[in-house]
């Protein structure tokens, strides 16, 4: 509710104002003693005077004024000349006066301008901070005070209470003279007590259910997560928008007549809770009859026919349709086809209850691009995200290209949020894309510690940047430090090395592990380089050479292990290839990645061994925003020229990685003595189910099912003997990172392993 506490004059005047014409004109033939002359035709307008402007200036005047020094002069002009200035909001009062003047007449302006706001405050907010409150503000000290702009202000400070749960929000705007010309605004806030929609109810709906509902709604029920999802609260133009939105279900549901109430709004007695009751009329479902398609030149019939999934004698859906004519469009679109368009024509029958549906096609011409125009990058360099483009300025225009140019961009990493709107220039032909980038924090500092069960007491410090000097270079500085552990790294990439498309990689590591039987230090370095193969391919060849020592070994440790004592030089080469089709690197919906990686050692040194792992996952986006994922793995290794796979070399299965709900090494074979002792072979599957919490956060939820084992040279792969897990678990693509955070359950437990395990982790997607 919005009161309006001020007072204004000057409404007499414009009751008046429009009489000026007729009495002007008359007094001004009088005066000139031109009667003759008015008998045929007006005035002219010798001269246009301003008075009273101080603040406002007489360009931004003269803009909103039609009449010219030399017409003659119009009544009706001049009358459309004071509403235009009224309607700037700069002035409480227009007045127009007429002079005689050398043989013609001087049309005078003069004006009453409208008070300038000094300050701007809120009075009574208590739930919501004041800055909070001043950032839904379009209105500025300084500015001009426009009553409908100070109304307008008032409203949208009510409409942000009430998407905050205070629906009863009052919101009083009281202006206070300070000194002739300038005032105070403050805004006066009733914030009245949190309200929760605690019901849905929908009524006379009998062939979709209430959930089907309910489910296209954005209006939703208070419930245990309001907290965090921001749902549970009343807006009205949303649940106005919700009405459109179960209209347009009944019509994928092929009922085209549906009539659906506004809804009813009832507040409990206690002013606590809303209930809000959407009546139905469903009407009779119909079905799609014949198809067809006109207008087209450059695709044949049977071209375009291929692209249309919709079949006559189902039931009609508007989406389904619109689907259809969006793959036509696209098909255009890839083709440059910019501006081309299709318009159904829909006929209904009411005998048969059937809807004939024709497609005009209107194809356009062929569009090329014209100027890029990259903005919103302080930091970043324009060439980066240039260098991402599938499109160069003079190619024909691709809509294909361009979704896989957002896409390429928005997987930098570097942007909270990325948009490409095609700007077209029909007379030339050309497009021009706006590219607008909003950056985000690209470097993270972490300072902490932390207890485990394995680790016992941790300290880490990690420096990560992964757009250095804004040329898209990535630097990580890292340090941990346990009862077991010790690890420090430096690595550098630079994806497009000496400007090229090839990228470049180097680090330098130094770490130890206490193992339960042995400790391991090893030291070293990598260097890299990568290339795309293709749009989707991209390849990588890379050098280690690490310095590794096996020491501390216990008595009772096995033979496998103390065979391995002392220190030990692989150098080895690790060439991998890649294809990736993933919508998202970050939060992936849909798409694969299918990976080979190998490593061969030998290239001088003490270790000889071949190690590879084929690795291959699959997204499929479902309904309600849900993603299914399958992935698989299959890893071996061994050694040559008569050496023995390193202990570290070994497949070690189970953690949030791989088996999740074991522990390391736990899917895996075991010696004589219990230990772990990894395997030549590794086969991993894992299913999820991701669905989403809150997606204005990326806020989503999963439930897994894992199957995994390492296998020793002397065992069969067999799938009987996989280790199988399930659980669930949170994931977020905060401002930080990606944050997992994973229960495990284990399905088939051994007499020495944890029924279950909680696993958390930043910085990688699984």
């Amino acid at each position: 509710m919005i009161y309006y506490h001020l007072i204004f004059k000057g409404s007499f005047k414009v009751a008046m104002r429009y009489r000026i014409g007729i009495v002007i004109l008359l007094l001004t033939c009088l005066m000139l003693d031109l009667s003759a002359l008015c008998a045929e035709e007006a005035p002219i307008i010798k001269v246009i005077e301003l008075r009273g402007n101080r603040k406002i200036s007489q360009e931004t005047i003269y803009a909103n004024i039609h009449s010219r020094a030399g017409d003659l002069f119009s009544d009706e002009k001049v009358k459309e000349d004071i509403k235009r200035l009224y309607g700037t909001g700069y002035f409480e009062d227009v007045r127009v006066d007429v002079e005689p003047f050398e043989g013609g007449l001087k049309l005078i302006f003069i004006f009453e301008e409208r008070p300038t706001i000094t300050g701007i405050d809120l009075q009574g907010n208590r739930e919501i901070e004041t800055e909070e409150l001043k950032e839904q503000l379009t209105i500025t000290p300084g500015g001009m005070a426009n009553p409908g702009l100070i109304m307008d202000n008032a409203r949208r400070l009510v409409s942000y209470y009430q998407s905050q749960g205070y629906y009863l929000a009052e919101v009083i705007p009281i202006i206070r003279e300070v000194s002739p010309g300038s005032v105070f605004l403050t805004y006066k806030v009733d914030e009245g007590e949190k309200v929760k929609v605690r019901r849905i109810g929908i009524h006379g709906n009998h062939a979709l259910s209430d959930r089907e509902i309910k489910k296209v709604m954005k209006t939703r029920e208070w419930w245990i997560f309001s907290f965090l999802t921001g749902s549970g609260v009343y807006r009205d133009e949303v649940v106005r928008k919700d009405v459109e939105r179960i209209r347009a279900l009944y019509h994928n549901h092929g009922y085209i007549k549906v009539e659906i109430s506004e809804p009813v709004v009832r507040l409990s007695e206690d002013k606590r809770s809303l209930y809000i009751d959407i009546t139905v009329s469903e009407g009779q479902q119909y079905k799609l009859g014949k198809i067809g398609i006109e207008g087209n030149k450059v695709f044949s019939q049977d071209e375009l026919f291929a692209y249309i999934k919709s079949r006559p004698g189902a039931v009609f859906s508007r989406k389904g349709l619109r689907e259809d004519i969006d793959r036509i469009i696209d098909l255009y679109m890839e083709r440059g086809y910019a501006r081309a368009d299709i318009e159904p024509l829909v006929k209904v029958n009411e005998e048969d209850r059937t809807v004939d549906v024709t497609l005009s096609i209107t194809e356009g011409e062929v569009f090329r691009i014209g100027r890029i125009e990259i903005t919103g990058n302080t930091k970043t360099r324009d060439k980066v995200i240039r260098r991402e483009m599938r499109l160069d300025e003079g190619d024909i225009f691709n809509s294909k290209l361009l979704r896989r140019s957002y896409q390429r961009i928005n997987n930098l990493d570097y942007f909270e949020s990325v948009s490409i709107t095609p700007v077209p220039r029909v007379e030339e032909r050309l497009i021009d894309l706006d590219v607008k980038v909003k950056e985000k924090m690209t470097g993270m500092l972490s300072i902490g510690g932390g207890y485990s069960s394995i680790d016992k007491f941790i300290f880490f410090g990690e420096v990560t940047q992964r757009n250095l000097f804004g040329r898209g270079l990535r630097l990580n500085l890292k340090a941990e430090l346990s009862s077991i552990r010790t690890e420090y790294r430096i690595a550098l990439r630079d994806p497009w090395f000496l400007d090229k498309p090839i990228s470049a990689s180097f680090s330098i590591y130094d770490e130890s592990f206490e193992y339960p039987d042995y400790d391991k230090r090893a030291r070293g370095f990598a260097i890299g380089f990568g290339k795309e193969l293709s749009e989707y391919v991209r390849g990588n060849i890379r050098y280690n050479l690490e310095e590794a020592t096996i020491g501390d070994i216990a008595e009772d440790a096995s033979s496998l292990i103390k065979e391995q004592e002392g220190t030990r030089v692989t150098s080895s080469i690790s060439p991998s290839i890649w294809r990736d089709t993933r919508d998202s690197y970050i939060d992936p919906t849909r798409g694969t990645r299918h990976a080979l990686y190998t490593t061969i050692a030998g290239l001088g040194g003490d270790n000889y061994f071949v190690k590879g792992v084929v690795d291959s996952i699959w997204y499929f986006p479902l309904m309600w925003n849900t993603t299914f994922s399958i992935r698989g793995r299959f890893g071996y290794a061994t050694g040559y020229a008569g050496r023995e796979l390193p202990l570290y070399e070994r497949f070690y299965v189970g953690g949030i990685n791989t088996v999740r709900g074991l522990g390391f090494g736990e899917a895996g074979p075991r010696n004589e003595e219990g230990e772990k002792i990894g395997g030549d072979r590794e086969v991993i599957f894992n299913l999820e189910y991701i669905f989403p919490l809150a997606q204005e956060i990326r806020l989503k939820a999963l439930v897994f099912f894992d199957a995994g084992r390492a296998f020793d040279s002397s065992e069969e792969i067999s799938i009987t003997e996989l280790r199988p897990t399930a659980g669930f678990g949170f994931r977020w693509v905060s401002p930080f990172g990606p944050i997992r955070l994973e229960w495990g359950y284990n399905l088939d437990r051994k007499e020495d392993e944890g029924r279950s395990k909680i696993e958390f982790s930043i910085g990688t997607i699984f």
